[in-house]
């Protein structure tokens, strides 16, 4: 199986040292991205570690697509112990950073202590260099950049960092690369500030190659030419389309999940920031090119989107149905390093105690009191389900993580699909509301009601989206790079690949189970869902796991070499 090529640089920045470990077994089992950083992180975190403590790692990593020549291939994954969900998690961001990261020669980077000072670390083919930036503290994302840019010659490709949220530890704080990409859910910006790290670049010459045979490289220039030439909506609308629709059906969460469609959808929709875009913006190598660059002239607004999700968060179920509101909203969650969902939903949620929806000017101040802990923003930087209690609101969490969008009341199988994440509430980890809206082509479709069969679609689902985080291409190369191109890509068949995915997940569970994770409670969803018992003892048999949702240690033990 092609996987990504290069040794583990293990950073450890409280003792200022650096050294390579070769990992040639693990990136030939888990290829590269999500497994290789789980694989790494189940052997080298300690079980019972503090997410804000020295003994968390931070785990940067490439796939074997990175070097590619194709599209759907910017992006790259960032693992860690999440101090929102108290578990391991993956997150991964597109942007420009890939290639730099790979040009470094690295295929994994391991961050480890805790520096005593503010640092910047320099990640380069010849070893690291930290360097001190009290000048930092407290920094937007955007002063992080331009000091790149002016001390080192390196621009926002070249840098991941922090903004004051995660020097702040807000739970669900995000690394920031290229202004406005983001490893965002589960809170890794927060693991990076409690390493007092600022910010890493990345920057070398490094080229391994795409390491590509003929038929790999037919499939590449295929995927890249059908992106380029494709008139999907999403080069109009970017994800921002799916909102007018996903109201029409009753899926868009709204005024803090109390109701599920939003009279305002048109306002914040796909159309309207399509008015707002000012071009077309892309990921490293992509063709697609679905993100769109947006400005508000009248309040001098300028930012990147906002995505579906964001327009979710802090549009319908913030009761918001003016769309530069909602931009603004966007951007300084970008500047102050924050995940847009689950800041989003923190702030209904508030809203929802105070009985203030719709109130933009509360949202935006609100979003600031929560990068700096200031005020009400401490409780509300704990994330919801630390503090719903004191809210006196209802905890819209799954294993501590906010909700999505594409609601599990109206879609059954995306309700499954929240219950079974290891990594929380996320949308993409399982993805069923592509199934079920649907978003695929009708042979593929399932009705949105119910759960029969949905348990075996789920695994399936789950174990080929870990393998694209692993290898790593983009959800948005859905009906392009097909199961067969993916498995051709990696030098893989269709099974290999699935058997890929199932470790992934295993381990990630495995992982979270030697924490004491009581996952019976933890895959119970804050609504009532027909059949979703009966659905997760299929789910869990299917996966080969125990009864109570566990993963049988032989099990990790095997996928490890330890047989």
């Amino acid at each position: 199986m092609r996987h990504a090529r290069g040794p583990l640089l293990s950073v450890d920045v409280g003792e200022r040292t650096w050294r390579t470990d070769d990992v040639d077994a693990a990136r030939e089992r888990f290829v590269g991205g999500r497994g290789l950083g789980t694989r790494l992180a189940y052997e080298r975190v300690p079980f019972d570690a503090d997410p804000l403590a020295p003994e968390n790692r931070l785990y940067f990593a490439a796939g074997p697509l990175q070097t590619a020549t194709t599209s759907f291939a910017g992006r790259l994954s960032c693992t860690g112990l999440s101090p929102l969900t108290d578990g391991l998690l993956s997150s991964n961001a597109g942007g420009f950073l890939p290639g730099n990261f790979v040009g470094a020669g690295y295929a994994a980077v391991e961050v480890a202590g805790e520096s005593d000072e503010l640092v910047a670390v320099h990640v380069r083919e010849d070893g690291v260099e930290f360097e001190a930036v009290p000048q930092l503290a407290g920094a937007e994302v955007s002063t992080v950049t331009q000091w790149a840019r002016d001390a080192h010659g390196l621009d926002g490709d070249h840098v991941a960092c922090v903004g004051p949220a995660g020097e702040n530890a807000v739970r669900f704080a995000a690394v920031v690369t290229t202004d406005h990409r983001a490893f965002a859910r589960g809170g890794l910006g927060a693991v990076l500030g409690s390493k007092g790290v600022k910010a890493i670049t990345f920057d070398g010459d490094a080229d391994p190659g795409p390491d590509l045979d003929a038929a790999a490289g037919e499939v590449a220039s295929a995927v890249h030419r059908e992106a380029a030439e494709s008139d999907h909506v999403m080069k109009r609308q970017g994800t921002a389309s799916l909102t007018t629709f996903a109201s029409e059906v009753g899926a868009l969460p709204t005024r803090y999940f109390s109701e599920l469609s939003f009279e305002g959808a048109d306002a914040v929709g796909g159309e309207r920031v399509a008015e707002k875009k000012t071009g077309r913006g892309t990921c490293s190598r992509c063709a697609f090119a679905c993100k769109l660059p947006t400005v508000d002239e009248d309040r001098s607004i300028e930012t990147e989107g906002p995505e579906f999700e964001t327009i979710m968060a802090f549009g319908s179920n913030a009761g918001v149905d003016d769309l530069p509101a909602v931009m603004h909203a966007n951007d300084r969650c970008d500047e102050l390093g924050l995940d847009t969902i689950s800041c989003g939903d923190v702030v209904s949620a508030y809203l929802a105690a105070e009985d203030a929806f719709g109130d933009a000017d509360l949202v935006h101040d609100l979003i600031e009191k929560i990068a700096y802990r200031q005020g009400v923003g401490d409780l509300l930087a704990e994330g919801i389900a630390r503090c719903h209690d004191d809210l006196g609101v209802p905890d819209w969490t799954m294993k501590g993580m906010e909700f999505a969008a594409h609601d599990g009341r109206a879609l059954a199988g995306q309700g499954l699909a929240f219950a079974t994440s290891n990594r929380g509430a996320d949308h993409l980890y399982g993805g069923m509301y592509v199934y079920e809206y649907p978003l695929v082509d009708r042979e593929a479709a399932l009705p949105a009601d119910g759960l029969d069969g949905k348990a075996e679609r789920l695994v399936a689902s789950e174990n080929r989206n870990a393998a694209l985080d692993s290898a790593i291409a983009c959800r948005f190369s859905r009906g392009t790079l097909t199961d067969d191109r993916l498995a051709t890509l990696l030098d893989a068949s269709e099974r290999e690949l699935d058997a890929l995915g199932s470790r992934v997940v295993d381990l990630e569970r495995g992982f979270n189970n030697r924490r004491g994770r009581d996952w019976n409670d933890d895959d119970d969803l804050p609504f009532a869902l027909d059949g979703l018992s009966a659905a997760l003892d299929t789910y869990y048999d299917l996966r080969g796991w125990n009864a109570d949702g566990t993963v049988p240690r032989a099990r990790c033990d095997r996928h490890l070499g330890r047989e």
